[in-house]
């Protein structure tokens, strides 16, 4: 048997406030740019045989009001295992001044069990997800791309925006959204990542898809309640980013635009159920996205045209935006070590933490 060193099995918390000391020296447009670039090598890298994702799971319920507890599991074999808990409540921001998504993020070593880091995972969710439309974008968007419509102004259009203002000469951004408050005050929101020559505009969601080169949906749209809009008419070489549905039942975008459309989804399995293309036959969905970013010359003839990246959240995403935390928290000093899991001198005794404290008055707690 290895005799092994106890003391090293410590796990990393990386809370709120640590996370915001990383930001802070390290800078939005910094982090998003590194989420960017990871996220394009993890999903060129992408081999199933090693890299197992799951699709999502969890419990969706209406009461005391309509959301969802899922877990999202990522295990890079032999190495590491990543889970995301996340909660999706709509009424939230209205009825308790709360993000609409929380989460956490932890990791564990694949060979002991150990949970190596625990993290929040709001502020990760949001980024990763605005660098999977970015990668998207980039891809199936004209290189020129100058106007974005962000239909749905919540917390997660900020780093929507931010994501194609990494990646695209954007000079102006049509904005829209069911409640006039999120409008009204998006501009001030997105203050930090909007450079001063960037124009922000309310615009109906019909001038918004006549002049828009890219748009983003992302609503809390109720199960039942869609399309957004009708089908309407477009610029021929439109590309949207559909980030909203993540219930089965709840859909943004109209069959009739998807089905005239090249419908890209992140995970397959999980938009089948919950994300656009639960309104789609197989023969109508397009590759996925890993497919997309292996071989992104074969589909640039696509920004001529119409497309669709359907977006629920892949748990890839989690995996490398924890470990890019975890990176910087190491880097920075940042975060809490700490003893979280039951490790004695004796695997087979799982009563020896009461003689401890006996042995050792001293580390009783007062």
């Amino acid at each position: 048997m290895v005799e092994l060193d106890r003391s090293s099995f410590r796990t990393t918390i990386v809370a709120r406030d640590h996370i915001a000391r990383i930001v802070e020296a390290v800078g939005l447009d910094l982090l998003m740019d590194e989420m960017i670039a990871h996220l394009t090598v993890a999903i060129e890298d992408f081999d199933a045989s090693r890299t197992h994702v799951r699709t999502r799971d969890g419990f969706h319920y209406r009461e005391p009001d309509v959301g969802l507890l899922e877990w999202m599991p990522v295990m890079h074999t032999a190495q590491s295992t990543t889970i995301k808990v996340v909660g999706y409540h709509p009424s939230n921001p209205t009825k308790r001044s709360l993000p609409t998504i929380l989460s956490t993020i932890s990791v564990f070593d694949t060979a002991t069990g150990h949970m190596t880091g625990l993290a929040d995972g709001t502020f990760l969710t949001a980024l990763r997800t605005g660098a999977a439309s970015a990668i998207a974008s980039r891809v199936f968007a004209r290189p020129s791309s100058s106007v974005i419509g962000l239909l749905g102004c919540g917390a997660q259009s900020v780093t929507q925006l931010h994501a194609l203002l990494r990646t695209f000469p954007i000079e102006q951004v049509l904005v829209a959204d069911a409640d006039d408050h999120n409008v009204d005050t998006f501009a001030a929101r997105a203050a930090e990542i909007l450079p001063p020559s960037v124009e922000v505009k309310p615009a109906p969601v019909e001038l918004m898809l006549e002049t828009s080169d890219i748009v983003c949906t992302s609503t809390s749209i109720g199960i039942g309640e869609g399309p957004l809009f009708a089908d309407l008419e477009t610029r021929p070489w439109l590309h949207i980013n559909a980030v909203g549905s993540d219930f089965p039942g709840k859909v943004e975008l109209p069959v009739a635009l998807l089905r005239r459309s090249l419908v890209v989804p992140d995970v397959p399995e999980q938009a089948i159920k919950e994300g656009e293309c639960q309104q789609l036959a197989a023969d109508e969905i397009g590759p996925p996205l890993a497919d997309v970013v292996a071989d992104p010359e074969r589909f640039y003839p696509a920004r001529e045209e119409l497309t669709v990246f359907d977006s629920t959240g892949w748990a890839l995403g989690d995996q490398v935006a924890m470990q890019l935390l975890l990176s910087h928290a190491a880097r920075l000093k940042v975060g809490i070590e700490m003893n979280l899991e039951d490790i004695g001198e004796d695997p087979l005794d799982p009563y020896h933490l009461g003689r401890e404290v006996r042995d050792h008055p001293s580390d009783r707690r007062r």
